[in-house]
C-alpha cells in the first residue's frame, strides 16, 4: 500500500474491516462492490454469476451499483433474465486462458475491467468494472487489493459450507440458510401453497401452479455396498450420486449432504407436476449410472411442498415420504401431500431414524 495516498488508506482500511465482518456470500459482494465504488471514480460495478441449465453455460446479473445505488436478485430463478455465456466474449477469454483480469476498451470509449471469480478450478461469477477514464496505477492497486481479499475470504466461506468429500453444502449450511430461503417465497407463492395444503381433496388442481419443494434422498442398501465392497468404494458411491445430482437439477436449486447417505434438496420454482419429473428423472439417472466394482444403485426420494412451516415441520413430512418409499420397495419417488390424501399417512410429523432434527 506504499503507492497509495495517505488520505485514501483510512477509509480503505475501514472498508476491509467491514468486508471481513461478513459471514454471507451476498452481503460480502455487496460490501465488495460498494468500497470498489466510494474508492474509485468507475460508472458501473456488475456482480455476474455463471450457471448451468440444460447442460447450456449462462450469465446473471446479480447485483449492480451504479449513480450510487445498488440493485440485487437475492435469488436467481429459471424465470430471472440471463444471457447465454457467449453473449460475453471477455469472460470467454477469461476462462479459456484462465485469466485473473481482463482489461479492454469498448468502441464508445467505456474502459472495461472484468475480474474473474475462481472457485474450484472453474469461473463462477465475474465482476464487471467500467470507468470512463483509464485505469491508472493506484486505482488498480486498490481495485486488486480489495477483490484479492474478497476471493480469499469468499473460499474461507465455501470451505466452511461445504462436504468434505462430496463438495455439495453440508448440514451446517442447510441449517443456516434454509429458514432465509422458505420465507423467501413470493406472499402469494406462500398463500397458494398454503390452499392446497387445505384443499387435499383437489390436490391435482395445483399440478401446474409454481412452488418451491424440499426432498430427502436415501442411497438404498447403502450399508451393503460399505460390507461387502469395503468403505473406499462407498465413498466413490457417494461422490458419483453427488456428480449425478450436479448434473440432474439447476444452478438456482440446492443440494446438501446431510451425512451418511442422505441428501436434501431445494427445488425452486417449478410446478408440481414438474417437480415430479425432475425428481424422478434423478432417481433414473441413477440406475442406469453403472458404478465402478459396484454395479447397480438405486435411490429412494420422498418430496414435500415449501409451505409457510418450520425447517422441523418440512422436513418431517419429507422424511416420512421417504420412509413410505423405503418400506414401499424403494427405488421410487414419494410426494407426501398425496400420501395423506390417499390416507395413507395422516398429517402431522412422524419421525424415523434417516434425519436428524434441530
Amino acid at each position: 500500500m506504499q503507492d497509495i495516498d495517505d488520505e485514501m488508506k483510512k477509509p480503505l482500511l475501514k472498508h476491509l474491516v467491514e468486508i471481513t465482518a461478513h459471514r454471507e456470500h451476498s452481503r460480502l459482494a455487496i460490501s465488495v462492490i460498494s468500497a470498489l465504488y466510494q474508492l474509485t471514480n468507475v460508472q458501473v460495478i456488475r456482480m455476474l454469476d455463471i450457471f448451468s441449465m440444460r447442460d447450456e453455460h449462462y450469465v446473471q446479473e446479480k447485483m449492480v451499483i451504479r449513480d450510487g445505488t445498488v440493485h440485487t436478485i437475492a435469488e436467481h430463478t429459471e424465470d430471472d433474465p440471463k444471457e447465454p455465456l457467449s453473449s460475453y466474449p471477455s469472460m470467454m477469454v477469461c476462462i479459456r486462458n484462465h485469466l485473473n483480469e481482463y482489461l479492454e476498451t469498448t468502441p464508445d470509449g467505456m474502459h472495461v475491467l472484468w475480474l474473474p471469480v475462481w472457485l474450484h478450478g472453474k469461473m463462477n461469477s465475474c465482476l464487471e468494472i467500467r470507468s470512463e477514464q483509464p485505469f491508472d496505477t493506484q486505482m488498480m492497486e486498490v481495485i486488486n487489493g480489495i477483490f484479492h481479499v474478497y476471493c480469499n475470504y469468499q473460499s474461507l466461506l465455501d470451505y466452511s459450507e461445504r462436504d468434505a468429500l462430496t463438495g455439495l453444502f453440508n448440514r451446517k449450511t442447510f441449517d443456516e440458510q434454509f429458514t432465509r430461503y422458505a420465507f423467501a417465497i413470493a406472499p402469494h407463492e406462500a398463500h397458494s401453497m398454503d390452499r392446497d395444503e387445505r384443499r387435499h381433496d383437489m390436490a391435482e388442481d395445483s399440478d401446474d401452479a409454481k412452488g418451491h419443494w424440499l426432498a430427502v434422498v436415501d442411497i438404498d442398501h447403502f450399508k451393503q455396498v460399505n460390507d461387502r465392497y469395503g468403505h473406499l468404494y462407498g465413498d466413490e458411491v457417494l461422490i458419483l450420486v453427488a456428480n449425478i445430482l450436479r448434473a440432474s437439477f439447476r444452478g438456482h436449486d440446492r443440494i446438501f449432504r446431510f451425512g451418511g447417505e442422505e441428501f436434501v434438496i431445494l427445488l425452486r420454482s417449478t410446478s408440481l407436476a414438474d417437480a415430479r419429473k425432475i425428481f424422478d428423472r434423478f432417481r433414473q439417472n441413477v440406475q442406469e449410472y453403472d458404478f465402478p466394482q459396484v454395479g447397480k444403485v438405486t435411490v429412494s426420494l420422498g418430496f414435500v411442498g415449501i409451505a409457510r412451516e418450520t425447517p422441523v415441520v418440512i422436513l418431517g413430512h419429507a422424511d416420512q415420504a421417504l420412509y413410505h418409499a423405503k418400506k414401499s420397495g424403494r427405488n421410487r419417488i414419494c410426494y407426501y401431500q398425496e400420501l395423506v390424501n390417499s390416507g395413507v399417512l395422516r398429517s402431522g410429523i412422524t419421525t424415523n431414524d434417516t434425519v436428524e432434527f434441530f
